[in-house]
């Protein structure tokens, strides 16, 4: 099954139960890219070796 069925699935449960329809596939990827991005850098950050 690849990503289109399953969000047609879950659209369609969702519909069932009387709540609303997932998200679109793909639609918080930049989000998501930002939030690790600041992550990463956050850990760097606070990680960085000390100066001699």
């Amino acid at each position: 099954m690849d990503i289109v069925q399953q969000h047609m699935l879950d659209s369609c449960r969702a519909a069932q139960h009387g709540e609303g329809a997932p998200p679109l596939p793909g639609s918080h990827d930049r989000e998501i890219l930002r939030m690790i991005r600041r992550r990463i850098r956050a850990w760097t950050a606070a990680h960085r070796p000390p100066l001699p």
